[in-house]
C-alpha cells in the first residue's frame, strides 16, 4: 500500500475499479487547512481523462506493471498483432489501446505494458523516436530554407508529418513518437 506522498508521473493506480496512469501531479497548500495532493490521471483501460483529489497521507492503490519487448507483425480486421521478443507468443490488441497507431510499421520494436496482477496487456509504447520513410512529398523551392517553413509529408504508414522544405521524398526522417512532430534526416 502506498500513501499520495508516493505519486509519481507514469504511475498506474487503481481508482473507482479502473487503472489511471498519472499525468501531472500536484500539492495545494494553504495556512490552516490540510495539504491537498492533485493529480491529472489518463484512463489505461478506459478513454477517460479525469482529475482526481486527495487530502496529503491518504491511501493510494498502485498496480504493478511491466514494460516487455515486442515486435509489431501487423494489422488486420482484428486489431494490431504484436509477437513477443522472447516466447514468440503472439497478442491481438484493439486500435484503441494503441497510442499514435499511424507510426508503427511491419516488424518495429516496441514495448507492451502488462498488468502483472492479471497478466493483461493494457496499452503499447513506442520507443522515443521512430525512423521511416516519406512516400510522397511536395519538391521544396531551391535556396527557400532561411525561414522554418514547413510542408506536409506522407510516411510509408500513412501518417502525415510537418517536415521542413529540404526534405524530399524517399527521405529517411526520425519521428519524435510523443508529438508525432519530424525531428531530423537519417542517414541510409
Amino acid at each position: 500500500m502506498a500513501t499520495t506522498a508516493d505519486i509519481r508521473n507514469g504511475m498506474i493506480i487503481k481508482l473507482d475499479g479502473s487503472l489511471y496512469s498519472v499525468v501531472e501531479f500536484g500539492q495545494n497548500k494553504t495556512a490552516r487547512a490540510a495539504a491537498k495532493v492533485w493529480a491529472k490521471l489518463k484512463g489505461v483501460d478506459n478513454s477517460r481523462s479525469i482529475e482526481h483529489t486527495w487530502n496529503s497521507g491518504d491511501n493510494i492503490y498502485p498496480v504493478r506493471v511491466e514494460r516487455r519487448p515486442y515486435q509489431f507483425l501487423y494489422k488486420d480486421e482484428s486489431g494490431f498483432n504484436f509477437m513477443d521478443q522472447q516466447s514468440f507468443e503472439q497478442i491481438t490488441l484493439p486500435e484503441s489501446s494503441i497510442e499514435r497507431s499511424e507510426l508503427y510499421k511491419d516488424g518495429q520494436e516496441c514495448f507492451v505494458l502488462v498488468n502483472t496482477e492479471t497478466e493483461q496487456p493494457m496499452s503499447v509504447e513506442l520507443p522515443p523516436n521512430v525512423v521511416l520513410r516519406i512516400t510522397y512529398s511536395e519538391p521544396g523551392l531551391k535556396g527557400d530554407t532561411a525561414t522554418r517553413t514547413l510542408k506536409p509529408a506522407t510516411m510509408e504508414t500513412g501518417a502525415t508529418v510537418m517536415v521542413p522544405l529540404f526534405v524530399d521524398t524517399d527521405e529517411l526522417i526520425r519521428v519524435d513518437t510523443k508529438t508525432g512532430a519530424y525531428v531530423e534526416r537519417v542517414k541510409a
